[in-house]
């Protein structure tokens, strides 16, 4: 199927077969262009980004991991540059199409790979995400996907942006198609048990839009009679804004470690909103990165005694659906920091997230999260196998 909506990045359209006979022989599956195929360069996004000067010499572990269990790969896709943006719109590479919303935005930073998948060019695609990039595009394109336990992948061959945040995940139309990848790429069988407690997120639902609410309340229900317990928590004790202050300050820091010798060497080509953040990231004073580390430390501990084994949390993905494209950066400021509440827990605390599609506000695709304890993941992708099978 030929690539009509600028999902892949031009020139990287090839196919690796996978191995014969392994659990995901006859499947397809993309890369964010973030990760290393071997004879391929590693673009970042960015024209001057220094793995674009040569092919990779070997796969990045979840491509070879793919590989081996006999998907075929058939090319890297378009990323937020730098993997340093939330909307899916490239300065350089364009915006790949969101097929549920072609006038709308797909979410970033995994805007190609999210785009190759909903438009149904791949059965999977690699993402990242470090700060909502797997998560943001399947609610704005209405897709499974996964931000796996941090710590929990081997991020090898994978570029980083935030080494204490960042994390791969994938993308699938289908519950079984991303239950039969989850189990590859988690190493660990999805189990048959579900769990048995449902907390839904009462300042999270009351964060979002109040048609977002009104949108994702049945599947709130079905998963409540899934579970069989429901009951309402605060997620967020200090606020769900001062989370994602907390994350907005140890994330650009990180960010401004990883890039700052880059920058001085080759003085690349960037988009203004890119390189604005990047040098807010170097102004973020000591005290300040103190105090956002003590309260990613209290936010662990939340989440760590609110979700034991056996219980899930549930909350919009994001708080509104995928934005028009094209608009101001002032514009596009006040949806990523309003993004950023609902998806900031993910880098901060490291649990895994599973994004449910099938919800809308007036035909524009919104998703319901599930959130377990750290190592939970694959009692995740269980409940939403199970969430397709009883629709």
């Amino acid at each position: 199927m030929a690539d009509t909506g600028g999902a892949f990045v031009p020139g990287t359209e090839v196919r690796i077969e996978g191995r014969a006979g392994g659990p995901l022989d006859g499947l397809t599956f993309a890369a964010k262009d973030l990760f290393d195929v071997a004879g391929l360069p590693t673009g970042g996004g960015n024209p001057d980004w220094e793995g674009a000067d040569a092919p990779a010499g070997r796969h990045a572990w979840a491509v070879e991991t793919l590989l081996d269990a006999g998907a075929a790969f058939i090319g890297k896709t378009v990323t937020d540059e730098v993997s340093l943006g939330i909307l899916g719109e490239s300065a350089f590479y364009g915006t790949p199409v969101n097929p549920a919303a072609p006038e709308r935005v797909p979410g970033g930073s995994s805007s190609g790979s999210a785009s190759a998948v909903a438009s149904g060019l791949c059965d999977t695609a690699l993402g990242t995400d470090t700060g909502g990039s797997v998560r943001v595009p399947s609610s704005f394109c209405g897709l499974y996907g996964i931000r796996p336990t941090w710590g929990r992948l081997d991020l090898g061959g994978m570029m980083a942006q935030a080494p204490s945040s960042d994390t791969a995940g994938w993308f699938a139309r289908d519950a079984e198609t991303f239950a039969r990848i989850s189990a590859v790429l988690l190493q660990e069988a999805v189990p048959e048990a579900l769990p048995a407690r449902l907390l839904v997120a009462a300042d999270a639902f009351g964060f979002a839009d109040a048609a977002v609410a009104e949108a994702l309340r049945p599947t709130v229900e079905r998963l409540g009679r899934i579970a069989g317990a429901v009951e309402e928590v605060t997620m967020a004790p200090p606020g769900l804004s001062a989370w994602a202050r907390a994350q907005r300050t140890l994330q650009p820091w990180e960010a401004w470690l990883t890039f700052r010798d880059w920058l001085d060497r080759r003085n690349p080509r960037m988009a203004y909103s890119v390189a604005r953040n990047l040098v807010r990231g170097a102004d973020i004073a000591e005290a300040d990165r103190l105090w956002a580390s003590m309260l990613r430390a209290e936010a662990r501990a939340r989440l760590t005694r609110l979700l034991p084994p056996g219980t899930v949390l549930c909350l919009p993905t994001t708080p509104f659906p995928a934005p028009p494209k094209g608009l101001s950066i002032s514009e596009q400021e006040v949806l990523r920091t309003r993004i950023s509440v609902l998806a900031s827990h993910g880098g901060l605390t490291g649990v895994p997230q599973v994004n449910l599609p099938g919800a809308a506000v007036d035909g524009l695709p919104v998703g319901l999260s599930i959130v377990g304890g750290h190592g939970a993941d694959t009692s995740l992708v269980a409940l939403a196998l199970a969430m397709e099978r009883t629709q």
